[in-house]
């Protein structure tokens, strides 16, 4: 399924038949505020399953990073002191992953995982995405096969690439090729393991 959507305003009846999918367990490709991402329910077993599938990953040794729809939904899924959230309210929403001790009230899937990745990307269409579906979105960057492009930022050539591999593909513009920039917060002092886009504030 291919579906497109205005980043300003996002068609709610559009974000309904997508929200849909990701309760059935289905798989989408969405823009964010760096690369497009591909995601699922993050707390349906079946599309968290897809996932790690469709990535060739180990639940149990992938980094898990969830989309929340605002810093309020952060401290459901991870644990946040005073000094973290201040570096949360300066840099979010923004094209950030920050790393931070999971809470447990991650499901059973994710009970090995001691870290959580936690993004509030500045883009509305997946933003409203995770805020009508009423949980995260796991979420995992889209890699390009090319050696000399990391990452696609075509929707229609993306759909091309996927059609067969995910239950709906969003496009929502032209894509970043840069990703998002990766703090570790579970020190006592912020520490970027990856520097992507995103100038942090501190």
């Amino acid at each position: 399924m291919y579906i497109r959507l205005y980043t300003k305003d996002p068609n709610p009846k559009e974000i309904e038949r997508v929200v849909t999918i990701l309760k059935n367990g289905g798989v989408i490709i969405y823009p964010t505020d760096s690369v497009y991402a591909i995601g699922c329910d993050a707390l349906n077993v079946r599309g968290v399953e897809k996932i790690y599938k469709h990535r060739g990953l180990e639940a149990k040794k992938a980094l898990l990073s969830i989309i929340c729809s605002d810093l309020s939904n952060i401290s459901q899924f991870a644990r946040v002191d005073n000094s973290q959230f201040k570096i949360l309210k300066k840099n979010l929403p923004g094209p950030f992953t920050f790393i931070l001790e999971a809470s447990s009230n991650l499901p059973k899937l994710y009970k090995t995982r001691k870290t959580v990745g936690i993004r509030v990307p500045d883009n509305d269409i997946i933003r409203a995405i995770v805020k009508e579906l009423g949980n995260p979105v796991l979420t995992a960057s889209i890699k390009d096969e090319d050696n000399i492009v990391e990452y696609t930022t075509d929707p229609e050539l993306i759909y091309e690439i996927y059609e067969n591999q995910v239950d709906a593909v969003i496009d929502g513009g032209y894509g970043n090729n840069q990703p998002t920039t990766v703090v570790d917060l579970t020190g006592g002092e912020p520490e970027i393991i990856r520097q992507g886009i995103g100038e942090l504030l501190l």
